[in-house]
């Protein structure tokens, strides 16, 4: 009898962890098909994933390898790549009407600010954001499945979002052919979607591109200096029209930012 019970014990033991691996495999797998699901038909740009891990027990998780990748007529391979991202959650909350996220920190992202006075490749996303959230009163995921539409529209409440060791690479059209690369302050929010209504993961989206875009703006403009040396020799050997071809080149850049 006492062996029986040993064995039961066993059984319901290795039971419960199998079941415990599923569920975070299933966790791990669900979030990396999510962003690469929803995250395109809500940005309208291609988004991939290496990797997700999640654990149930702690909160604590990190995403590998995340790429946005960028709209047209823009060029460069994409407007932001992300080595790793870390989180703290709460676990009781993934099952709730609304996640509760403790803590994210985008660590050391590369940016890519394209454009010129028409626009640029990060204002472009942003429209598209919006484009999902304008006239609904919530999220509409173009051609997204029922069950895809409902993760879309999930509440979340972050309470600390954190960029830090940012750098952006900055190509503004017909100015300067290689990118001007400069870092940027980290950016900070806090208490997002603490409210009963919480936030969507479009919203979220958005609030924090709209602050990627701002401090891309500000460091592109701190760095108009060194753009437009950079267009004076690419406009050397042009003949007497080239001090007139820099003039033009350095109030463009002035009105680009003034736009901002």
């Amino acid at each position: 009898m006492k062996k029986i019970l040993v064995r039961l014990c066993i059984v319901v033991v290795v039971l419960i962890v199998a079941a415990a691996l599923a569920v975070h495999f299933f966790l791990d797998s669900a979030v990396k098909r999510g962003v690469e699901t929803i995250g395109p038909k809500l940005t309208k740009v291609t988004v991939t994933l290496d990797g997700v891990h999640i654990s149930l027990l702690s909160g604590s998780g990190k995403l590998k390898g995340l790429l946005v990748g960028n709209p047209d007529p823009y060029k460069s391979p994409q407007s932001i790549s992300l080595g790793t991202a870390t989180l703290e959650l709460k676990p009781g909350s993934l099952l709730s009407d609304k996640l509760i996220i403790k803590t994210i920190n985008l660590e050391a992202p590369e940016i890519t600010f394209e454009g010129g006075l028409s626009g640029n490749n990060l204002s472009k996303i942003l429209d598209n954001l919006n484009e999902a959230t304008s006239g609904s009163g919530g999220t509409n995921v173009a051609g997204a499945t029922p069950k895809e539409q409902k993760k879309a529209d999930k509440k979340l409440e972050v309470d600390d979002f954190a960029i830090t060791d940012a750098k952006v690479s900055i190509l503004l059209s017909g100015v300067n052919s290689k990118p001007v690369t400069v870092p940027i302050p980290t950016i900070h929010l806090t208490n997002l979607g603490t409210g009963p209504e919480g936030i969507t993961v479009t919203e979220l989206t958005k609030q924090v591109l709209t602050e990627i875009e701002k401090a891309a703006v500000k460091a592109a403009a701190s760095s108009a200096g060194d753009i437009g040396k950079a267009a004076e020799n690419l406009t050397k050997g042009l003949g007497k029209n080239s001090g007139g071809a820099v003039s033009n080149v350095t109030q463009g850049i002035g009105n680009l930012f003034k736009k901002k």
